[in-house]
């Protein structure tokens, strides 16, 4: 009961000065760090026997509350600095309801780490989507990821819930969350001189302030509307990463795509065109100054075309231009990019080029066909 009222107050405080207020706000959900800890009364040891024992959330399953310095036999299961955590035993969920605009889509955005099992997996839902989300690549040298995943809401009130799928013989093997965050998606229109939606990629996922590895945006197969508004992500389970400014180096704007899972992932957008009709695409590519250093490159296709656009890197960030020219063949185009190779920095982070500025415009109709008398 205490942490209900404890909840319920944060909701109050948020409302307080519009009592017809419907919709969250951009970043943490309600406790979405977890820093108010569930009482005593309702955990055994590190594990959390009270279902509403978490303020603001609902659990199932085999969930733990870890504090920085807990230790399982001779490993210390490492945290970020001041941060708490769940972990997702067995079958574990957690899950919470918020109040959303209908017919709005909204990015989840959430701080994770594998613990013991190998292939964990987490199902990201709000019915009646869902999303399975691959924890197995560990894309930084500390562990800890940002994943995203997006939903249209059907009601004003929603359950967001994330699940562990797995089970293993030790049932409190699964991932570790740190925290969760919201953002709402506005629709990617396409600006003026430009035939892509979102090709400068300022809209996208919310990003964790002080984080400094951006988020993963997973693949479309996974995911029915993406946290990257206007493009597709096609892979089986890798990922491309969403970065910005305060962080990384981007060729112009606050936010860049960094193609970190070489040809094993593309990002693409399809576009209508005209057949018959000559395009030009051209883009940035670079490097996002945290030390990928080495012979970058990133690959660009439009209907019968390619180009491979090299990039030397210092890993201290940079970029150059790039223009690939092409003649539509369909009233559909796809326009696809991908980073040729895999790369890691020295300290053992995926990265690889980044990718900004893309714009698409019309060059030229062809010549219209003299009839002969």
């Amino acid at each position: 009961m205490a942490n209900s009222t404890r909840c319920m107050a944060l909701f109050l405080l948020i409302g307080v000065a519009a009592p017809a207020v419907l919709a969250v706000t951009d970043g943490l959900l309600p406790n979405g760090d977890f820093a108010q800890r569930p009482d005593k009364s309702q955990m055994k040891g590190v594990v959390i026997t009270g279902r509403h024992a978490v303020p603001c959330w609902e659990i199932s399953g085999f969930v733990e509350y870890i504090e920085p310095g807990h230790r399982e036999g001779d490993m210390i299961l490492a945290l970020p600095e001041g941060a708490s955590a769940l972990r997702l035993g067995n079958d574990a969920t957690i899950q919470q309801p918020i109040n959303v605009t209908p017919k709005t889509y909204y990015s989840v955005s959430f701080m994770a780490a594998r613990s013991c099992a190998q292939a964990e997996k987490l199902n990201v839902s709000v019915d009646p989507e869902f999303g399975v989300l691959p924890i197995q690549t560990v894309y930084t040298s500390t562990g800890w990821d940002t994943y995203s995943w997006a939903f249209k809401a059907r009601h004003s009130t929603v359950s967001l819930r994330i699940h562990n799928t797995g089970v293993e013989e030790d049932p409190a093997c699964g991932p570790l969350i740190i925290a969760v965050a919201i953002k709402t998606l506005s629709p990617p229109h396409r600006t003026k001189g430009n035939l892509l939606r979102n090709g400068d990629f300022e809209l996208g996922p919310y990003i964790f302030p002080g984080t400094p590895w951006g988020v993963l945006v997973p693949p479309i197969l996974e995911d029915v509307h993406s946290p990257l508004p206007g493009w597709m992500i096609m892979s089986d389970t890798k990922v491309v990463k969403y970065v910005d400014a305060p962080h990384h180096a981007v060729p112009h704007g606050a936010r860049a795509v960094e193609l970190v899972a070489g040809r094993e992932c593309a990002l693409l957008q399809e576009v209508v065109t005209v057949p018959g009709w000559s395009y030009r695409l051209s883009f940035s590519v670079g490097d996002a100054a945290n030390g990928c250093k080495g012979s970058l490159a990133v690959e660009a296709y439009a209907a019968r075309e390619r180009i491979k656009v090299p990039y030397e890197s210092l890993g201290t960030g940079g970029s150059k231009p790039a223009v690939l020219e092409f003649t539509a063949i369909a009233n559909m185009t796809r326009v696809v990019f991908q980073s040729s190779d895999h790369l890691m920095t020295s300290n053992a982070t995926l990265c690889g080029p980044v990718l900004d500025d893309v714009l698409l415009v019309g060059v030229r109709k062809p010549a219209a066909r003299r009839l002969r008398l």
